[in-house]
C-alpha cells in the first residue's frame, strides 16, 4: 500500500453495502416465518392432545401423551365424504378452467388484430372487477333456474366462471414472451395453429400454467360462499362448510377441530410440494427481463 493509498479512504460499491445489510433482510425473514409457523405448530401440536389436557397445559407446549382419538373423532363424523366433495369440486372447476383459460389466451396473443378477440380480452379483464360476492344472488338465481340447487355441480360451474379471468391474464402475458420466430417456424414446417398450441405454447407456458392451477386450486378448495348458498344437504357439504359445522358441533372440543383442520390443509401441503419450483419460475417469470 502506498502513501497516497493510505490518506484516501476506500469507496465501498453498491454490491459491498447490500452484502453488508443483508443480515437485516435475513433476519426480518426468519422473524416472518417463525411468524408464519407459530399458529401451524400449535394447530398440530393441539391436534395430538386430549380435551382435558388442553386447558390444563401450557397452550403451546407439546403434548405429554400424544393422542390418536382427535383424528378418530374427526374420520367418524363424515369427514371422508366431506374430503371426496372438496376434491370433486376443486378438480372439476380448476382442470376446464385452466385448459380453457389457455386456449383463450393463446387465441388473444395470435390473433391480437382481431378485434372480436380484443373485445373478449376486455371482457375477461372486466370480469377481474366483479367480486363473487357482488353477484351471489344473480348465480343462486340462475342456479335455481338450471335445476343444479344442491348439487356438487352448482359449486363447480360458478368456480369455473370466476377463475378464467385471472388465469387468462396471467396466461396470456406469458405466452407474449415466447419468441416470435418459434411460432413462425412452426408454420413453415406445416403446423396448424392447434399443434402450435400443444406443441409448443403449452411446454413453454408450463410454469404459468402450474401457477394458475395452484392458486385456482386454493382459491376453491377453501371457497365458502358457494357451498353454502347454493347447497343444502349434508351430503353435498365441502371442506370448509363441514369444518363451520363441525366446529358448531364440536364448539368446546379444540383439539378435534384442530385435526379435522390439519387433515383439511394436508392435500394443499402436498400440492404445494409438487408444483413449487414451477410455481416460483411462474410468479417471478417477469422479473429478470
Amino acid at each position: 500500500m502506498t502513501a497516497l493509498d493510505a490518506g484516501v479512504p476506500k469507496r465501498i460499491g453498491p454490491a459491498a453495502r447490500i452484502l453488508r445489510w443483508n443480515w437485516v433482510g435475513g433476519a426480518s425473514g426468519w422473524v416472518w416465518l417463525f411468524i408464519v409457523m407459530l399458529p401451524i405448530y400449535w394447530i398440530v401440536i393441539t391436534s395430538f392432545k386430549t380435551q382435558a389436557n388442553y386447558f390444563v397445559t401450557n397452550t403451546f407446549a407439546p403434548p405429554s401423551e400424544p393422542t390418536l382419538e382427535n383424528y378418530r373423532t374427526a374420520i367418524e363424523n363424515d369427514f371422508v365424504r366431506y374430503f371426496a366433495n372438496s376434491v370433486v369440486v376443486s378438480v372439476g372447476a380448476v382442470v376446464p378452467a385452466v385448459v380453457i383459460s389457455f386456449m383463450a389466451a393463446y387465441a388473444i396473443v395470435r390473433g391480437a388484430r382481431n378485434r372480436w378477440l380484443r373485445a373478449i380480452n376486455s371482457l375477461f379483464l372486466t370480469g377481474l372487477a366483479i367480486p363473487l360476492q357482488a353477484v351471489i344472488i344473480p348465480v343462486y338465481l340462475i342456479i335455481i333456474r338450471l335445476q343444479m340447487y344442491d348439487t356438487l355441480m352448482a359449486i363447480i360451474l360458478p368456480s369455473i366462471a370466476f377463475a378464467i379471468p385471472l388465469s387468462v391474464l396471467v396466461l396470456s402475458n406469458f405466452i407474449r414472451d415466447v419468441p416470435r420466430e418459434l411460432f413462425e417456424s412452426m408454420r413453415m414446417d406445416g403446423a396448424t395453429e392447434w399443434l402450435t398450441m400443444w406443441r409448443l405454447a403449452f411446454p413453454l407456458t408450463r410454469p404459468a400454467l402450474v401457477t394458475v392451477t395452484i392458486y385456482n386450486a386454493l382459491a376453491i378448495w377453501n371457497g365458502f360462499l358457494l357451498p353454502l348458498v347454493l347447497t343444502q344437504s349434508p351430503d353435498q357439504r365441502t371442506m370448509p362448510l363441514a369444518l363451520w359445522t363441525f366446529q358448531g358441533q364440536f364448539g368446546v372440543n379444540v383439539p378435534a377441530i384442530a385435526a379435522s383442520v390439519t387433515l383439511t390443509t394436508i392435500p394443499i401441503i402436498l400440492l404445494y410440494a409438487v408444483g413449487r419450483r414451477q410455481l416460483l419460475s411462474g410468479l417471478t417469470a417477469g422479473f429478470g427481463k
